[in-house]
């Protein structure tokens, strides 16, 4: 079974870019290792401006939200196991 990955926005961005200034999908797809399709959605996203500053402060915002969770579901599997 494949494994999920999650690509920051950054990342997103930087191979629209790439798309965009003239990289071919099946050699960005090769060297980036991700699907000619995602890459795809990917401009798509990035065009109608779904990667701009606003979008990447709210996915450090939910990673850090996400890391916070973590930490406390640790504490509290502490906190049962005594």
């Amino acid at each position: 079974m494949a494994k999920h990955r999650s690509h920051s926005i950054e990342f997103k961005r930087q191979v629209a870019q790439e798309f965009i200034a003239g990289e071919t999908l099946h050699g960005l797809a090769k060297h980036h290792d991700v699907s000619r399709n995602l890459i795809r959605i990917w401009v798509r996203k990035y065009e109608q401006g779904a990667f701009d500053d606003d979008a990447e402060a709210a996915d450090l915002i939910q990673e850090a939200r996400i890391a916070a969770l973590e930490r406390l579901v640790g504490k509290q599997a502490l906190e049962l196991s005594f």
